[in-house]
């Protein structure tokens, strides 16, 4: 360990690089190196006090707090020029998190007495560390640390941290199937209630019996009141674990279109969640909202429900539920819209001539949409087995695309500027074409070959003949198996979008213009996240589209994911997190959303949260473009 080089490092660290060459010196001189191999808890929890303040060299560590055996909650990810430990240096009782080394790190080590001559001598020192540090750090407790909306969700209670079992209704009343319906209207409404669980002889739940099937199954239909309860039943069964949150719950509602679940354990009835029992968020219920789209007989009818979605997202977030179950709902909706849209189109223009699917792509299709965006879609039809069956069709489709559309931007659904859209001919195509475009695509991976992939892969069923796509998927993964000049290609392009990080760790930002001093968190920021996970799931064959569910296929699998999988999904959650509240606050000013922040408007555990989150990108990408660098060819 060479004095020199101590002093060339803390010259360009801050906040060493602030203090003048004698201090630096003497501080050099009295500074030790230690290194830690990754896997190293350096500090722990409630353990004793830090004896230095360490500055990472080389490596990096990540700062995190256990909240039970289960449980943890991590405060921040730490690299190269970055120091931790001054908290119980300088309180002296204790270590307030865990330091883990996550990759082998070297760190320069600091003693007290340095320290604190320094934060007692050197107001430019110790403003940097009290406002930077402190304030952002000390005794943060887990409701803070929620409250921040970094990676995590609000207090304990809320509906989307919420485990079903906790508000689900206890002491069931259940029923033998052989029962009378007249008996079971009887005992549903002695102990008012709203269904009865029916049970076969072993007690195991076997259906169950609503008021609307009553009214719709009975009354309606002026059946014998005195015939077997379990003929008039609802199987199968939808149910939901008593360990699951409730906004997993709350989407099987909205998918399944019911207003019960059975809440098990282990196959064992444990409970009754019913739509009211979620109806928490402040009167307005993503349940309620699905509900009145289903109900809709024309266009005009769903355009003012469409514009309920974004209250959701405000409501959601002021709950405290994390990003990714914020999209997963919102995608819910908006599905269940569009898929309405398309039912009422059948309705105008009849029967299809051939059998299609519907299929979205871009944020909707990985159902990662917060507030409307652009429409992003495209039809598959079956293949025609003469030319007139194909005119029939695309006769048929070309006015019932148009029609959808249209219908679809008077919901709020903005057209795409780039015409990638089913009522574009090029994207309302037979299987067969589709087929060979993919191929085309792959075998010949030029730039706007490249940019299709980059658009279209994400693609995923939303209507229609559903085995069309699986059908698509199926020859997508089959022809891209070990296609590394298209891999090359794509990563190419991938690594060519940095996270806009300077040197130094500044954000580069918008020197001119209407978004002058901000940077385009959606280009530059989540995109370039999500490209590279599309990429690794290319590469494995897997078949989910959304983001954190190709992190969560490829965890034992890829080994970039296998080692950085839990950071990436971390990141992806604050970023999206992020941008939510960024258009959150712009819909309130009445100003329209978009993807562009000020670095200056955040906090200081955002800004470091958001370099952090840039830093891990920018890593993998130099990973992957020295992997593919070989085959990198120009463009």
């Amino acid at each position: 360990m060479k004095l020199e080089d101590i002093i060339q490092f803390f010259k360009v660290t801050p906040p060493f690089q602030y203090l003048d060459d004698m201090t630096l010196k003497n501080i050099a001189g009295s500074t030790t190196e230690e290194r830690y191999p990754k896997g190293t808890m350096i500090l722990r929890q409630d353990g004793p006090p830090s004896e230095y303040l360490r500055v990472i060299s080389k490596g990096g560590v990540k700062v995190y707090i256990s909240l039970d055996a289960a449980e943890d909650v991590i405060i921040d990810y730490r690299s190269e020029g970055d120091a931790f430990g001054l908290l119980s240096l300088v309180g002296g009782d204790r270590s307030r998190a865990n330091v883990l080394a996550v990759e082998d790190t070297a760190c320069y080590l600091l003693n007290k007495t340095t320290i604190q001559g320094l934060l007692d001598t050197n107001p430019v020192f110790s403003e940097f560390f009290y406002k930077s540090f402190l304030h952002k750090y000390i005794d943060k407790t887990y409701k803070e640390m929620h409250n921040k909306s970094l990676l995590y969700g609000g207090g304990d209670k809320l509906l989307f941290t919420t485990p079903v079992g906790e508000i689900a209704i206890k002491g069931v009343v259940t029923a033998q199937l052989d029962m009378t319906v007249r008996e079971a209207a009887a005992l549903m409404s002695a102990n008012r209630i709203s269904s009865l669980v029916l049970v076969d002889p072993d007690g195991l739940p076997a259906g169950i019996v609503t008021d609307r099937d009553l009214r719709d199954k009975v009354v309606s239909k002026a059946r014998d009141v005195n015939s077997p309860v379990g003929d008039i039943m609802s199987v199968p069964l939808i149910k939901v674990e008593a360990r699951d949150y409730c906004f997993e719950a709350l989407l099987k509602m909205i998918r399944y279109n019911v207003h019960h679940l059975l809440v098990v354990d282990e196959g064992r009835l444990k409970g009754v969640l019913t739509n009211h029992d979620l109806m928490l968020l402040q009167g307005t219920s993503p349940i309620s909202i699905a509900r009145e789209i289903e109900i809709q007989q024309n266009i005009d009818g769903l355009v003012s429900i469409s514009g309920k979605s974004n209250g959701i997202v405000a409501i959601l977030l002021k709950e405290g539920a994390k990003a990714s179950n914020i999209t997963r709902i919102i995608s819910e909706i908006n599905d269940r819209l569009a898929r309405k849209v398309l039912e009422l189109a059948e309705r105008k223009f009849g029967r299809p001539p051939l059998s299609y699917c519907w299929i979205v792509y871009g944020s909707e299709g990985r159902k990662e949409q917060t507030f409307k965006t652009d429409q992003d879609n495209a039809l598959i039809f079956d293949d025609p087995k003469t030319d007139e069956e194909e005119q029939r069709a695309r006769d048929y489709f070309s006015v019932f695309t148009l029609y959808v559309r249209d219908a679809l931007v008077h919901c709020g659904f903005p057209l795409c500027p780039a015409d990638y859209m089913a009522s574009n001919p090029k994207w309302c195509q037979p299987l067969r074409t589709w087929k060979s475009y993919f191929s085309r695509w792959i075998n010949t991976p030029n730039p706007d070959a490249i940019l299709h992939s980059l658009i279209f892969f994400d693609f995923r069923p939303l209507f229609g003949n559903v085995r069309l796509a699986e059908n698509l998927r199926t020859h997508l993964n089959k022809m891209i198996a070990d296609q590394n000049v298209f891999f090359a290609r794509m990563a190419g392009v991938i690594t060519g979008n940095r996270p806009p990080l300077g040197f130094f760790r500044t954000f580069v930002v918008e020197k001119s213009g209407e978004h002058k001093d901000a940077l385009n968190l959606k280009l530059r920021g989540i995109g370039p996240l999500i490209d590279l996970v599309r990429l690794f799931a290319l590469e494995e064959g897997v078949s989910e589209t959304s983001t954190l569910e190709r992190l969560k296929a490829m965890k034992d699998s890829h080994p970039i994911i296998i080692e950085l999988g839990e950071e990436l999904e971390q990141a992806f959650e604050f970023i999206t997190l992020l941008r939510m509240h960024h258009q959150t606050e712009q819909i309130e000013q009445n100003l329209p959303p978009d993807n562009f922040i000020n670095p200056a408007t955040l906090s200081n555990m955002e800004k470091k949260s958001l370099k952090e989150s840039f830093q891990l990108i920018l890593k993998i990408q130099d990973a992957l473009g020295e992997l593919y660098r070989m085959g990198m060819v120009n463009q």
